[in-house]
């Protein structure tokens, strides 16, 4: 018995330094061999038990030793019968000169790359792309032949809109540089990719026009990326935690999108577009806080409506990021600023509360939010009927057992609305998550209290950069030309000059005095 397992437990040492042995004849620095065998054995052993990948062994043209190696799922197979195959494996009418010559050049496949390092070939079949190995020769060939499923071009669910395009981005980084493309068709759109991720290998891209972003811009961004070494890369995500200037700030300091309209109005200005695949979130960078606040259709719209809309953003910002802070602190400390009519209301509601105003304050936000996080994780046909029924019944029954007041339902509702006027989702969390600690100061220290916070956070942005941009520009610091499209949103024929980022590269947008008028249509006649 004790020898039976000695030599079982042998065996499996062996084959585990065989294994070993094979790991370490396919390192990436290595070359395919001469020796067909030796090739086809190591790659075996790097895709030891995956069943899921095909070793197809045939007759090149009928006397060749050859395998075709693939993942299925990943790559076409009715093309690596039809194309690869069935001309492959049928005897040629004519002599072949040169075997080489032929793959590369009379292959009837759009896209095949001669490779000859281990680490290509299993880039290659990792990718989808077949691997066509021969005997004779320490070379191999990687076929464009790449198909799996994904998901077709749907309207952006996170950024829907009344008027503009209707199609997003998707999981496909090939569909998502091709969106960029049909909508700007000038080759001074360059795309740079890298691999990032041990394990996923996930192909990232860098998206920006030539000539309109400064390039110390994209060097930034490129060492930033390639200093990133991590297991996996899941979603953008990932990629925007690694490569933000400020990792502790509650506010982003790079945008996300799913929308090609955006991510293209962006490039147009001299930003940045950084796409990740498997992920429809787009990365652009750099950005100010005033970008947070554009939406896509105050472009779309008349410029009078689309400053309008803006302006009332601002408003509700500040309602949003406030109104529960002051309601807390006048009503702890400041009653004096209330008319006498209203206090005495607002004395009587609160009769039967036990809670202090700051308790009951943090009480009533963490239960909206913890709603409004429960509308978003359940199924979308009941999350939305969940939380707006939960709400209310939730609210009502408070009030009436006296748990809460019903002004404080009311600043509380309010506010909620008020967060959803954010046309950026990452910036309303932050806005969220600063309204805690703003009523925790004004529940201590009244309006003192919420001064000391709105310095600190004023400090904060004017100390916070996106990849040198200050966080707060064109304001801090003033620059009067780009405040055009900041405050108020200018007719288009006014915005003839590009944000300052980085640089002035090519600093107009557009030839001016383009301001329509009928006297200048009868010049012309």
């Amino acid at each position: 018995m004790i020898r039976n397992v000695s030599k079982l437990v042998g065996k499996t040492k062996e084959k585990e330094s065989h294994l070993q042995k094979n790991h370490e004849d396919s390192k990436p620095q290595d070359t395919l061999h001469k020796n067909f065998n030796q090739n086809v054995e190591i790659i075996r052993s790097v895709y030891d038990n995956c069943s899921d990948v095909v070793f197809r062994p045939f007759l090149l043209f009928g006397k060749t030793r050859a395998i075709i190696i693939y993942i299925e799922g990943l790559s076409d197979i009715e093309g690596i019968e039809e194309f690869v195959l069935s001309p492959l494996m049928q005897e040629p009418t004519n002599e072949v000169q040169s075997l080489n010559e032929f793959l590369e050049q009379k292959m009837p496949v759009s896209k095949v790359k001669k490779v000859n390092m281990f680490a290509d070939c299993i880039e290659s079949i990792s990718t989808g792309n077949p691997i066509l190995l021969y005997e004779g020769e320490n070379n191999g060939f990687s076929l464009g032949l790449a198909k799996w499923e994904k998901r077709g071009i749907e309207e952006a669910v996170a950024e829907a809109g009344i008027r503009g395009s209707r199609e997003g981005f998707n999981e496909s980084l090939e569909v998502n540089t091709s969106q960029l493309r049909r909508i700007i068709k000038s080759p001074a759109l360059k795309i740079q990719t890298m691999k990032i991720g041990k394990y996923t290998k996930t192909t990232v891209a860098i998206a920006y026009i030539d000539g309109l972003v400064d390039k110390t811009l994209i060097e930034e961004i490129t060492k930033r990326l390639e200093r990133i070494e991590i297991d996996g890369i899941l979603e953008s995500g990932y990629i925007e935690e690694m490569i933000e200037d400020n990792p502790y700030s509650p506010f982003p300091q790079i945008m996300s999108t799913e929308r090609p309209d955006i991510a293209c109005s962006n490039l147009l200005e001299g930003r940045a577009v950084i796409l990740v695949e498997g992920t429809p979130f787009t990365l652009i960078a750099p950005i100010s806080f005033f970008s947070l606040m554009q939406s896509q259709e105050d472009y779309y719209q008349r410029f009078l409506m689309g400053t309008f809309i803006r302006w009332l953003r601002y408003v509700f910002l500040g309602i949003s990021l406030l109104l529960p802070s002051l309601y807390t602190a006048i009503l702890t400390f400041h009653q004096e600023m209330v008319p006498t009519q209203l206090l005495l209301s607002m004395a009587s509601s609160r009769e039967a509360v036990p809670f202090p105003a700051l308790v009951e304050a943090l009480l009533m936000e963490i239960m909206f939010e913890a709603m409004r996080e429960a509308g978003v994780r359940l199924p979308k046909q009941i999350g939305s009927s969940v939380s707006i029924v939960g709400t209310l019944v939730i609210g009502q029954a408070s009030v009436q057992a006296g748990l809460v007041s019903a002004p404080m339902v009311i600043v509380v509702s309010i506010t909620g609305i008020s967060s959803f006027m954010m046309p950026r989702y990452i910036a309303g969390i932050a806005i969220r998550m600063l309204r805690f600690p703003l009523i925790i100061l004004a529940g201590t220290l009244g309006l003192l209290g919420i001064m000391m916070g709105m310095i600190a956070i004023a400090i904060h942005l004017c100390n916070l950069r996106s990849f040198g941009v200050p966080y707060l520009s064109p304001l801090a610091p003033l620059k009067t030309r780009e405040l055009k499209d900041v405050l108020w949103r200018s007719p288009l024929w006014m915005m003839d000059t590009r944000p300052h980022l980085t640089g002035d590269a090519n600093l107009f947008r557009q030839a001016s005095g383009q301001e329509p008028s009928p006297k200048r249509g009868e010049e012309s006649d």
